[in-house]
């Protein structure tokens, strides 16, 4: 099957990005492939914002929120600004590896498939024990998305997830803070949409480093497959 010619998008979340935003940005834009960057600030207060002001490149646009509304509804502003016809979720600190982008595309520039998952653990031996505290809900939502989707995955919450961008862009999307990953899994799979995982690169970072995602947050990704399942 003929590859499409691939403008992608690349959205990206960030909200007090400041030790590692330039340096996402940079790794971003060494990938060689035709793209933007869609940078979503979330009310930064650690100077994000102030960098990010200062960019100017005709590759980046930037938005800044009118005040901190959530991870998933920044997302979803990016996806509304979006204009290449891939899109790509691209946290804004340095777990994940840009260079896995052409392999993550490529099934959907091929027309294999519209939804690409990135999978941080796709051998049974290097799944996270139930028992580590900071990888227990993804073995949770992996399980239910299986179960409740049959999307026959191992990787749920993974940040990176590539989109064909008018399937993705048909979505209601409704989440605004963790819910991003949880929604769009059930509705891509409600419609009937085969998820393709390929394997990634993860550098994860601690809570002290940085991460913001808990306990809580966990409980509302889990109440999210819980009711799509049975709502539109």
């Amino acid at each position: 099957m003929p590859t499409k010619k691939i403008f992608l998008s690349v959205v990206m979340p960030a909200y007090n990005e400041k030790r590692t935003i330039l340096e996402i940005i940079k790794r971003v834009k060494a990938v060689n492939i035709p793209k933007e960057i869609l940078i979503i600030d979330d009310g930064s207060k650690d100077g994000t914002r102030e960098m990010l002001r200062k960019i100017k490149d005709r590759e980046i646009r930037v938005f800044f929120n009118d005040k901190n509304r959530g991870k998933s509804y920044s997302v979803r502003r990016g996806i509304r600004e979006a204009r290449g016809n891939i899109i790509i979720i691209q946290d804004a600190d340095l777990e994940y590896d840009p260079r896995d982008y052409p392999k993550l595309v490529s099934p959907i520039a091929s027309g294999k498939s519209k939804v690409v998952y990135g999978s941080r653990f796709p051998n049974p031996k290097d799944r996270p024990s139930l028992f580590n505290k900071y990888f227990i809900g993804n073995r949770v939502l992996t399980l239910m998305a299986n179960i409740l989707y049959n999307a026959k995955i191992t990787d749920e919450p993974t940040c990176y997830k590539v989109f064909d961008a008018k399937v993705l862009k048909s979505l209601d999307l409704k989440s605004n803070r963790f819910e991003f990953c949880p929604e769009v899994t059930a509705k891509v799979r409600k419609k009937g949409y085969k998820i393709i995982e390929i394997p990634i690169k993860y550098y994860p970072r601690t809570v002290e480093e940085g991460k913001k995602i808990n306990w809580k947050d966990g409980i509302e990704a889990i109440w999210t497959l819980l009711k799509y399942r049975f709502i539109d």
